[in-house]
Parts: C-alpha cells; sequence; structure tokens
C-alpha cells in the first residue's frame, strides 16, 4: 500500500537526518580539535523493484559517514617546541606501548615529553628512527627500525678535541734558541676541559719548533691529567709566510687520561704553506720580542646535561646541552596510504589501518609523496562551522518535513478507516 510506504520512507528520513545532525553535532563539537577531521553525510536513496509507471512504491533513504581524512588543515605556531604538523599527505606513526604495542596513525601532533623522556600524546607513543648527531638515520628507516622517541636516550653531552686552529706571529727578531710559551684549551672524550702549554722555541733563522706539554686540569694547572706525545718542526719563507711543517700535517696524541677518558688524537691546523693565514714570522716590533697570538681555537664540547628538546626542519628532534651543544637524536616518520581514507577512526585523532587503506609505507618527512613535517605548529580542525551550520539548518528542514509526512499519513489512515467502517 502506498501509505504504509510513505511512512515506511518518512520513517528512513527521520532516521537518516537524525544520523547527519549527530554528524554535524560531531563536527562542531571538534572544531578546536587538533588534526581533526570532519565527517560528512553521505544520502543514498533506498528503490524498490515493484515501482512502475501506474504504481509507485516508494523506497526511503539510508546515510553513512564519509570522513575527509585527507583534507589539509590549516598549520598553526605554537610555543611547545615538541608539537609538530604535517603539510600534505601522511601520518605520524604512534603506539599504545613502550614495547610490543599496536601501531596507530594520527595528525595530531600535540605531544609532550612524559617524565621518562618519551614524547606521548593522551597515551600514544610518538615513534621514529634513531640518527647521529648529524640527523642521518642509523641503519635503515624501516618498520623493524621504529621505535619509540626517548628524548633521554642521550641525556648528557661532552666530545672530545679533534682539532686546533693556531694563528700566531711568531718573531723573526728573536735570538736563535728563544723560547716564548703559549697555551691551548682542549676537551677529553668525557667533556673535562685541560690545558695544554705550547713551548715556541727558533731553532735557526727561518725554523722553530713547537714542543706541547702533558695536559693540565683547566681549573688546576698543578693536576697532571695525561701524557702528550708530539712535536712539530715549522718553516717559513723570507717573505715571513708559512713555508712548511714536519709532519704534515701535524698532529699531537694524548694518552692516559686520569679520569679514563678514549685517548686522543688532536690534529693542528697551523696554516696554509704559502700563506699567512695561520703562523707568520714577521719581526715585533719590540724591545723584548714575543709571540703575538692572534687565536687558538679547539672543537670538543665541555660535559653537559639535556636542557631542551625541539623539532626541526624535516622532522629532526633536536636535543639541547647545557653546553651549548645541540645535536640530533630522532628523525620522525610519516606513514602513507594507498588510500587514507579507509582507515578506521578511534578517540584521539588515532586511526587504524584497514584491508581498504592498505598497509603504511613509511618515509622521512618530504620525500616519496610524503608531507612535510614542521615542528612548534599543530595542524587545525578542518571543521568550518559556518558551513555546519548550513547544513544544521538543511537537517533540520528535512527532519520537520519528513515529520509532516508522517503527520499527514496518520490523518490519511484515520479517513480511510472512517470510510471503511461506515
Amino acid at each position: 500500500m502506498s501509505l504504509t510506504g510513505a511512512l515506511s520512507s518518512a520513517i528512513s528520513a527521520l532516521n537518516s537526518q537524525s544520523q547527519s545532525l549527530a554528524m554535524i553535532s560531531d563536527n562542531i563539537s571538534n572544531a578546536d580539535t587538533t588534526g581533526y577531521k570532519t565527517t560528512s553525510a553521505m544520502f543514498e536513496d533506498l528503490v524498490t523493484a515493484s515501482s512502475s509507471a501506474t504504481s509507485y512504491t516508494s523506497g526511503g533513504v539510508t546515510v553513512s559517514g564519509r570522513a575527509n581524512i585527507t583534507q589539509q588543515g590549516l598549520l598553526s605556531a605554537t610555543t611547545n617546541a615538541t608539537d609538530v604538523a604535517i603539510q600534505g599527505a601522511g601520518f605520524f606513526a604512534a603506539t599504545d606501548a613502550k614495547a610490543g604495542g599496536s601501531t596507530y596513525y594520527t595528525r595530531n601532533g600535540a605531544f609532550t615529553t612524559d617524565n621518562a623522556g618519551y614524547l606521548v600524546n593522551n597515551g600514544y607513543y610518538l615513534e621514529g628512527w634513531r640518527t647521529d648527531a648529524q640527523g642521518n638515520i642509523v641503519g635503515n628507516a624501516s618498520a623493524a627500525s621504529l621505535t619509540p622517541i626517548n628524548t633521554q636516550v642521550a641525556s648528557t653531552s661532552g666530545s672530545a678535541t679533534t682539532k686546533t686552529t693556531i694563528a700566531a706571529n711568531l718573531p723573526s727578531d728573536a735570538a736563535v734558541n728563544a723560547t716564548f710559551t703559549s697555551s691551548m684549551t682542549v676537551y677529553d672524550s668525557l667533556g673535562t676541559a685541560n690545558s695544554i702549554q705550547i713551548t715556541w722555541e727558533k731553532t735557526a733563522a727561518n725554523t722553530w719548533t713547537a714542543s706541547l706539554g702533558n695536559p693540565t686540569l683547566a681549573a688546576d694547572s698543578s693536576t697532571t691529567t695525561g701524557t702528550t706525545s708530539g712535536s712539530v718542526t715549522i718553516e717559513f719563507n723570507s717573505d715571513g709566510s708559512l713555508a712548511s711543517t714536519t709532519p704534515s700535517p701535524p698532529t699531537i696524541s694524548v694518552t692516559g687520561w686520569t679520569d679514563g677518558a678514549s685517548n686522543s688524537a688532536i690534529a693542528l691546523n697551523l696554516g696554509t704553506v704559502g700563506k699567512t693565514d695561520g703562523l707568520t714570522q714577521y719581526a715585533s716590533g719590540q724591545t723584548t720580542p714575543a709571540v703575538n697570538l692572534t687565536g687558538i681555537n679547539s672543537d670538543g664540547l665541555a660535559y653537559g646535561k639535556l636542557s631542551s628538546i625541539s623539532v626541526g626542519k624535516n622532522g629532526v628532534v633536536n636535543a639541547t646541552y647545557s653546553n651549548g651543544q645541540t645535536i640530533a637524536i630522532y628523525k620522525i616518520a610519516v606513514a602513507t596510504f594507498s588510500d587514507p581514507n579507509g582507515l578506521t577512526a578511534g578517540s584521539n585523532g588515532m586511526y587504524s589501518s584497514t584491508v581498504d587503506s592498505g598497509n603504511a609505507t613509511l618515509q622521512t618527512s618530504g620525500t616519496n609523496g610524503a608531507g612535510t613535517i614542521y615542528g612548534s605548529e599543530l595542524e587545525s580542525s578542518t571543521t568550518d562551522t559556518s558551513g555546519q551550520f548550513s547544513n544544521m539548518i538543511s537537517a533540520q528542514q528535512a527532519y520537520s518535513a519528513a515529520s509532516q509526512v508522517i503527520t499527514t499519513v496518520n490523518k490519511m489512515f484515520d479517513t480511510l478507516i472512517s470510510a471503511v467502517s461506515r
């Protein structure tokens, strides 16, 4: 009967529009949720096979929700150095346990450091690959090497001196066998600052010898901390430029550090042969000649403690220490899918892979079609509240119209029953 079909169709409309309103409500309530993707109501008609040109049997409507997972939200700057966002395709990989957990995917990059040093968001651990200090991934960028990011993996810092650059003028008017002293600061592999004395001795008209003493504590020159071996013979040209060094390149070694540090090998950069960019030999112009030291610069760093964590360009997690050193410790992974809209949505902005979405392909930031990671930024919700209000009005009107159909059918049934009972 047509009246029954009309009633059934109107009821399906009420059900579908109420579900549409639920989706709209969800979208509006998540207008400020980081990384939220709006859900759109997709209506489809239900058609019966019994309709004909002279007899129509109504079907109805059904609705399904479509999450616009691939829609890009606006990126906004934050003051949290561990906030991250992706511009382009892909998701952050996160696990629900430090070890042996299930992997989920998210665009919500509001990660913070927990008391154990892990980057977490609502109990999910951000995953990445361990890197060396220059940001190069250690091993392969594969799922097997993916691990929760632990910012305390390198909680202290300190590096040995491997190179010292010396720029100075050795006085040509000094007498043969005259000696002068300078000192340079070096760090052992444990970050301890030490001082090594350099004795400059003029051995001929254009020839000098640099002898290096045993290291002593920078804070207490009376305490010897190791044994230095190596000296350098230096020759100058008649124009005061550097002619040669023996050995070439000049190096020294320090062994037997008393604090247990590894043996050190230090390359000395004394300048370019034939130039005056390092050691030179010119007249001092003084009654008592002296070495004019322009600068002694050594690499290496003192011991330092982890002071801050930040995410830099292309998803590199950087650790900064109290000694001023900043090094890379991890690189954040970007997971891409053949059909991102096939992912299953969960709470807290987390998604799970499905047969429809396919398995995740892990990439580094900005490579092979993966989006670019930005630090200190978050992706805003894709909800357009004005558009949602418009959809809400449409849903309300359609719902009211469907309910009016039910009222009309009820009156028509009453009329029919009244006519039959006469």
